[in-house]
């Protein structure tokens, strides 16, 4: 946005920002269909609407970047935030009759989808919700909220927002806040106050000299990144022609078996997300019938929540985008031993965290990012896929029991779509009341339900063998 254009904004009682190279990444990725961001709340009372509305304002009034929108400038093809001084959000409401017409129109669409509870397919449904592909409007909202009536007297609120403005830690903060509010059963006088502090992007909290890189050596490992690229092994595409979307595979664990799981984990020193990537690794592997001596090249995407470690030191309550990407590759053979293999894609984590790889590489792979999205012939049958896996570093734990009995709320599942640029399973995982939750994203019909269905399984069962047997 060209300085004028600021200063005229600002005399409007608006603030702006440019946007950052991490969110320039995804404001190119979410109209493609990667990055947009659903919290989706199954309740089994319904929600009062009054309620709900002054939850969602305050959370804008509390967190501004959250009542922004994203302007784009045609003439340097440019993005930057537009705050505006007063909470917009509006929330859709749909009555049980256009709720089932919905679903319905889901199982004509995918026929897969008949035996999948309503809340999921209206879970895919937001995901594939795409305001910001299908508005031809300059300055696009970035959060939007719809409420679904079930025909079992259930009530789906479903939030959606764009990717750049909220990451992993932000799912949770709004969840947290929402229902906190929620839980008074009280509306309190809207108070009168001014645009808050908006937050600068991630890379202008980074410490000094940590992103620092020789330029020789940033275009020795982008050509590093690319060549390499072209030597990953992916799954078996079922259909790289059609129209894509994203679908969702949901797996559960008892307390039993997560308990095993995770004590296996802290006694070998590692962490949740290195097993979930060599468990797939594994399963991916099994599934193609190679010979034991044959090695593949797998990627995986890990996900570093950045807070903790900017300058000045961000909580959990800063909202925006503050993770980074971390891309490290395995080569895999047949006969893998499961926790050697998990200690070594954790070792790969912290070393590169250790040379401070989610700083130095940041703008690398936001490039590459972008470029893929820009030319999706470069990568296999135009699949635009940047790894096998894409997994978080440090999974949240939830105990809000009390809080969802009072209020009624019976379940809820937060992901991000990934049919456009991405990888070919995201794993969004929680402990929620001792029990491992995992929600699984794919590009579908890339992959089909089946085809994930099947991996996915596997891998669950690889962890949980692996963990009686460690």
């Amino acid at each position: 946005m060209s300085e004028k254009e600021g200063n005229s904004l600002e005399t409007m009682g608006a603030k702006c920002r440019d946007v950052g190279g991490t969110e320039l990444s995804w404001c190119k990725a979410v109209p493609g269909g990667t990055g947009t961001t659903v919290l989706a709340l199954l309740f089994s009372k319904q929600p009062q609407l009054p309620l709900l509305q002054y939850a969602l304002h305050k959370l804008q009034t509390t967190h501004p970047i959250l009542n922004s929108k994203i302007h784009f400038t045609p003439s340097t093809s440019t993005y930057s935030y537009l705050i505006s001084p007063s909470p917009s959000l509006q929330i859709q409401s749909f009555d049980p009759s256009s709720t089932a017409q919905i679903i319905r129109n889901l199982f004509v669409k995918t026929p897969s989808s008949s035996s999948i509870a309503p809340f999921h397919l209206i879970l895919e449904h937001e995901l594939n919700r795409n305001s910001w592909r299908d508005s031809d409007e300059i300055e696009k909202e970035v959060f939007f909220c719809s409420l679904y009536s079930l025909d079992d007297e259930k009530w789906v609120v479903a939030l959606r927002l764009h990717t750049s403005v909220c990451d992993r830690t932000t799912a949770a903060t709004i969840l947290r806040e929402m229902l906190g509010i929620m839980s008074t059963n009280k509306l309190e006088e809207e108070e009168q106050r001014g645009i808050g502090d908006v937050g600068l992007a991630v890379e202008d909290y980074i410490p000094s000299g940590k992103a620092n890189k020789p330029f020789w050596a940033r275009g020795a490992h982008l050509l590093g990144y690319t060549f390499n690229g072209l030597r990953f092994s992916n799954l078996e595409f079922k259909d790289s022609v059609s129209q894509r979307s994203t679908q969702l595979i949901r797996f559960q664990l008892t307390s039993q078996e997560t308990d095993g799981i995770l004590s296996a984990c802290m006694a070998k020193g590692i962490k949740l997300c290195a097993l979930f990537t060599a468990a797939f690794f594994i399963a991916t592997r099994s599934s193609k019938s190679l010979p034991d001596e044959q090695f593949e090249k797998y990627a995986v995407v890990m996900l570093v929540d950045c807070r903790a470690v900017l300058e000045p030191e961000l909580t959990d309550q800063h909202c925006g985008f503050y993770y980074s990407a971390i891309l490290n590759t395995h080569d895999v053979k047949g006969g893998e031993d499961l926790w050697e293999l998990t200690k070594r894609t954790y070792t790969s984590l912290t070393n590169a965290k250790n040379n401070h790889k989610h700083f130095t590489d940041m703008a690398d792979l936001n490039f590459l990012m972008c470029k893929a999205i820009d030319n999706p012939a470069l990568t296999p049958s135009s699949s635009m896929r940047t790894s096998l896996i894409s997994v978080f570093e440090d999974t949240p734990i939830d105990s809000s029991n009390q809080v969802s009995n009072d209020i009624g709320l019976v379940d809820y599942i937060g992901c991000a779509s990934v049919h456009g640029v991405g990888t070919s399973v995201a794993i969004f995982d929680t402990i929620r009341n001792g029990k491992l939750d995992c929600a699984c994203v794919y590009p579908s019909p890339l992959h089909s339900r089946e085809q994930m269905q099947e991996l996915i399984n596997e891998m669950v069962k690889i962890m949980i063998d692996g963990s009686n047997y460690n």
